[in-house]
């Protein structure tokens, strides 16, 4: 049964997150306004309210990001007021101590996250699907086409005018391009050249193509020496998905799997965003749980600006962890599962050695 000190402790540290979801929402508003804006200044045809519109529609799964981190400093601004009230030591009397607390909002927090993977994150996936639709419509780059089949892959790509069709073979990890096949067009779709090759650099814009052999007027050309070709495509543009995983939600990124594992193509970062996704509730908890050890264990005559900076520190520091561990994970020096699970292990080690003594505080 839920006491009515419970009820008090809930309702005030899901008030301090929902405080702090609107301060980041408001933030993330503002910052992702000014790049749409310009991005839409660019465009002729463009109707004066798509930038707030769309800002609307992308925001909340940039929130998505940062909820880690607005479940950290709600719990300190949590501790701040309750120690500043003296009810953390007003809750012993009624055999209350710290652990107990602690374990209560990271419970909050954990059904909290539940929330978030339930239900928030399918809406937030939605809204991205249709951020990406409009902007699409207004991007240049909609002209410039990627697609993987059974037959490997194509890419219409307009350079100068010209049109080029390009079809090679990809293993999705080499920044080489393999038995590759380009056709070049005028605006008319009059064929002014062909090129074949074994082998193409696509590491930058500029692709570099070995040894190519030139289709030109009936005749074919064998050239020893390397030539270039500008393009909007390089191995970054290429191998990245479709559409941002963020808009994709948990049955669509099922299916992206399946999809790439029937074309021989790498779903590591499919796996890295599904694991992130599903893992949040334990996430959520372990953030309490730091947040909880430190404000407990730091002096109370700090000034309050001293929790807050604190907070956004330690956030920043969790941040670059997971994002290390996320690029070994796509590079191959750990496992895809390893490199999410070991930053959450490795935390949830430190706030176990920190619970050991914490009704002493």
């Amino acid at each position: 049964m839920i006491r009515t000190f419970d009820k008090y402790f809930i309702k005030l540290f899901l008030k301090k997150i929902f405080l702090l979801t609107l301060i980041f929402f408001s933030l993330a508003f503002i910052l992702s306004l000014f790049e749409e804006i310009t991005f839409f200044s660019e465009s002729s045809n463009s109707k004066f309210y798509l930038p707030f519109m769309i800002t609307i529609l992308n925001v909340p799964s940039t929130l998505l990001e940062l909820f880690p981190f607005i479940i950290l400093i709600s719990t300190q601004l949590f501790f701040v007021e309750i120690i500043k009230k003296r009810e953390n030591e007003l809750i012993k009397i009624n055999r209350v101590d710290n652990f107990y607390l602690i374990k209560l909002i990271a419970l909050c927090s954990f059904l909290f996250g539940i929330f978030i993977v339930t239900f928030y994150y399918p809406v937030s996936s939605k809204l991205k699907f249709f951020y990406f639709d409009i902007k699409n419509i207004y991007s240049e780059d909609s002209k410039y086409l990627k697609h993987y089949s059974g037959n490997g892959l194509w890419i219409k790509d307009e350079i100068d005018d010209n049109i080029y069709i390009i079809s090679a073979s990809s293993d999705n990890k080499s920044k080489f391009l393999k038995d590759v096949f380009i056709t070049k067009f005028d605006k008319n779709f009059n064929i002014i050249e062909s090129i074949s090759s074994k082998k193409v650099d696509i590491t930058l814009n500029k692709w570099v193509i070995s040894s190519p052999i030139i289709f030109k007027k009936n005749k074919q050309i064998q050239l020893e020496e390397n030539i270039e070709l500008s393009s909007h495509f390089n191995f970054d543009k290429i191998n990245k998905t479709f559409r941002d995983l963020n808009s994709l939600n948990i049955f669509e990124l099922a299916n992206l799997k399946k999809e790439n594992e029937l074309l021989g193509y790498s779903s590591e970062e499919v796996d890295l965003h599904f694991l992130k996704i599903i893992s949040l509730p334990i996430y959520f908890s372990i953030m309490v749980i730091i947040s909880a050890i430190i404000m407990l264990n730091i002096k109370r005559d700090k000034p309050y600006i001293f929790h807050v900076l604190l907070g956004i520190l330690l956030s920043v520091i969790i941040y670059y962890i997971n994002n290390i561990f996320n690029i070994f994970g796509l590079t191959d020096k750990i496992p895809i599962y390893l490199s999410v699970f070991f930053p959450i292990i490795f935390l949830s080690i430190v706030s176990t050695i920190g619970l050991v003594r914490i009704n002493e505080k």
